[in-house]
């Protein structure tokens, strides 16, 4: 005859009563719930990898006494049109002499790098293959943090490594090769290694929410990766155009505090600026009469509280149009008019 486990409270007195079925019952739940989550990892993994694929990259790169020399490396992409166009990233993919494709499939295709976009760490390349299968492209505005995120690329080469975590942080900033910085960075802790750059970050129903793009060594569970919305503009831009257009006044910068005088007789709302340590020769900033030591403040009326509020203000919109930029000098405000243009190449 079955018996009843009894809980007794610390006061002696009989608490709740369990009886085995109940505790069989709630391992029997535990179990649908992990199978479940089992089940919903495997079908990510089904709908989302024969879009993934293996990039094998040829750079040519400066060896010593600055002899050209070629390197060899990988990274990971997916196929995001049906008629060939990959997303991946642009530190995988830059100054590419030679690119090959492995599909999920095992075949082998060459192909041709249609833009990188450096300030975002991200590229499309092409390939032209029949019976290709794009992945289906999510909203990365509508995630959340704690949400299932599964990451699928080719880790040292093994194709197809799927991993598993949860999206940790929305919002993140991170910066790229280029200097700019990021925006609107994901943060998971699904597992990325060398090779995962340039897969796909993607959510419970099979949709990608991001390109994965960098991991901090040497801590564990820390991994980034550009959020879908970003790149669908970007890739947008590299398939149409071959390049994202964005422009620059032509400084070196730093962030720097304003002095507590300044602040109180200018009334100023924001407590730091951005200290001009260099001008470019022939720049939209030498021929405003930017000096170095000024201090810039604002651009066009909107506050300037860092060099990366810069960076966010010179949109593709403001090329060649004039606009004014405050900055304190000698402790005097000065007010200047810049006319930026594009940004040169990375």
């Amino acid at each position: 005859m079955q018996r009843a486990l009894r809980l007794i409270s610390n006061s002696g007195s009989e608490a709740r009563e369990i009886r085995p079925e109940t505790s069989r019952l709630v391992e029997l739940q535990d179990e649908q719930l992990l199978d479940a989550y089992s089940q919903a990892i495997i079908q990510v993994a089904e709908r989302v990898s024969p879009s993934v694929v293996n990039i094998d990259v040829h750079q040519q790169v400066k060896g010593r006494q600055q002899r050209p020399q070629e390197k060899h490396g990988n990274g990971s992409g997916f196929i995001c049109t049906p008629d060939g166009y990959i997303l991946t990233n642009s530190h995988v993919v830059h100054k590419a002499v030679k690119i090959g494709v492995t599909l999920s499939d095992g075949r082998e295709a060459p192909a041709e790098l249609i833009g990188d976009d450096p300030e975002t760490d991200l590229a499309v390349i092409r390939i032209h293959s029949p019976n290709l299968v794009p992945a289906r492209l999510g909203n990365s505005q509508a995630i959340k943090v704690g949400q299932v995120a599964v990451a699928i690329g080719n880790p040292y080469g093994f194709q197809c490594t799927v991993t598993a975590g949860v999206v940790s942080a929305l919002g993140r900033s991170l910066r790229s090769q280029s200097g700019r910085m990021i925006d609107n960075v994901i943060q998971t802790d699904a597992a990325l290694n060398p090779g995962n750059s340039g897969g796909p970050l993607v959510n419970s129903q099979g949709e990608v929410i991001g390109v994965n793009t960098a991991v901090i060594l040497p801590a564990q569970g820390i991994c980034f990766a550009i959020g879908v919305n970003t790149a669908k503009f970007v890739a947008g831009q590299l398939i149409n155009y071959g390049k994202v257009t964005r422009s620059y006044i032509g400084i070196g910068g730093q962030n720097v505090p304003l002095h507590r005088r300044i602040v109180r007789f200018y009334n100023l709302t924001n407590e730091s600026g951005i200290l001009v340590v260099s001008i470019e020769p022939d720049s939209p900033a030498e021929r405003a009469g930017l000096q170095e030591g000024d201090v810039i403040i604002r651009y066009e009326g909107q506050e300037l509280t860092e060099i990366n509020d810069l960076h966010r203000v010179l949109t593709e919109k403001e090329v060649g149009v004039k606009a004014s930029l405050t900055v304190i000098r000698h402790a005097e405000m000065v007010t200047l008019r810049i006319v930026p243009e594009e940004s040169k190449p990375s």
